[in-house]
């Protein structure tokens, strides 16, 4: 029987063989698992990579239910469990690479991405190229001979621009690129990754899917043709996580696609506020023309979020102190996806050490945004104050020059 998304994010991985006769799965904890007799052991042996308990880095049932579910949401074939987003990045690209590959890496890529590119992916003698996220078809001319892997990131970490995901995709494989996107803005559901040419998603299932800024947890789910290999190489390089951290995964799921909405719905209001803004340059936020790559967040996505950023027409780091300092409602912090609201700065020159390629085309500061589920009135007149002292500080540097 087909069902709606709503649904299944409500019914993904309760299978009474994980729930046990309850709603929710039980939280498993386990190290050893014990067998009654020879055959029950080599029975777990044999099929110890099939969601049997075999050894607790294998998994629990509490782990099995949480895969289930993030496979069923974004698709795929079968999900690895990581002890954060960033764990998922460089295991997943890990797992696929070997001395003398080339990656290439889309240069608005978070910033722990590119950190593990220049130091680790370079150590064994992976070599990478950043290209811009929107190459489109020119992303022929830097495909090389031993390009192992095309990974994406959609929208982009600060900046967010929106790639095109399928054609980029279709490139790769027209050369057996595998194709590995980081779907963490959209949640795994407001982009089908596996509809668009991604052969593996992967998630800070930090953010979004656990929702409450409590866990630390990373996913990647991958097609079956990438399915095993993912899986087997992940545990061998001893990848694993809290059932805990597992259940509170899970939880956050159920109420995912209301959470989403929420976040979306009052981020766009904010975002069309800031636009009226005079001291605003313009908005990034995917839903608005002024984000590079908005036509295929139109074409591609089925729904947005609380994260989008914008800049200020001037940059002056003293100004923007005033702004972050005060703030009632926005806490000052990293990370995002929470039910908290979130602002930090970056001002123009720290792109020199976050870009290679992609020219950001701004001189004034970019603030980033993740907006909460406060009322968004509040956050509204919160900004609007911070924004007050910010003109306060420009008019006194004004005055004095």
């Amino acid at each position: 029987m087909s069902q709606s998304k709503q649904t299944k994010y409500v019914t993904a991985g309760r299978d009474k063989k994980w729930t046990n006769g309850v709603v929710n799965p039980p939280v498993q904890r386990a190290s050893t698992v014990v067998f009654d007799t020879v055959a029950e052991k080599h029975h777990a042996t044999i099929n110890r990579a099939n969601k049997t308990l075999f050894y607790g880095r294998r998994g629990t049932h509490t782990h099995f239910a949480f895969q289930d579910a993030m496979t069923e949401v974004e698709g795929g074939a079968g999900c690895a469990l990581y002890p954060c987003g960033t764990a998922a990045i460089s295991n997943a690209i890990l797992a696929f690479v070997e001395s003398g590959d080339h990656v290439l890496m889309v240069d608005t890529c978070y910033e722990p991405t590119r950190d593990f590119c220049e130091i680790m992916l370079k150590k064994i003698g992976v070599e990478t190229t950043y290209y811009e996220p929107t190459i489109g078809e020119g992303i022929r001319e830097l495909i090389q001979d031993n390009t192992k892997v095309l990974f994406l990131e959609s929208p982009g970490s600060i900046t967010m621009e929106v790639q095109d995901v399928p054609t980029l995709a279709n490139i790769a494989h027209e050369h057996d690129i595998i194709v590995m996107l980081d779907n963490t803005w959209a949640a795994g559901v407001n982009f089908s990754p596996f509809d668009h040419g991604v052969d593996i998603s992967i998630q800070a299932a930090t953010k979004y899917i656990v929702g409450h800024s409590d866990v630390m947890l990373g996913t990647a789910v991958a097609s079956e043709p990438y399915w095993e290999q993912l899986r087997e190489q992940s545990y061998l390089m001893g990848q694993c996580v809290s059932p805990d951290d597992a259940y509170l995964g899970l939880r956050g799921i159920r109420t995912l696609d209301v959470r989403l909405r929420q976040h979306a719905e009052s981020s766009l209001k904010i975002a069309q506020w800031l636009q009226s803004r005079p001291e605003v340059d313009h908005v990034r936020h995917p839903a608005l023309e002024t984000c590079p790559g908005h036509e295929f967040f139109v074409r591609d996505f089925t729904g947005g979020n609380g994260l989008f950023s914008f800049v200020l027409k001037t940059s002056y780091p003293r100004a923007t102190t005033a702004l972050l300092d005060s703030m009632q409602h926005f806490s000052m912090g990293y990370s995002w996806g929470g039910f908290e609201s979130l602002i930090l700065a970056n001002e123009p020159k720290s792109f020199t050490s976050l870009r290679t390629v992609a020219n950001p085309h701004f001189d004034g500061t970019l603030i980033r945004l993740h907006i909460g589920l406060e009322n968004v009135d509040d956050l509204i007149a919160d900004l609007k104050t911070g924004l007050d002292r910010y003109n306060a500080v420009m008019l006194e540097k004004s005055v004095s020059v």
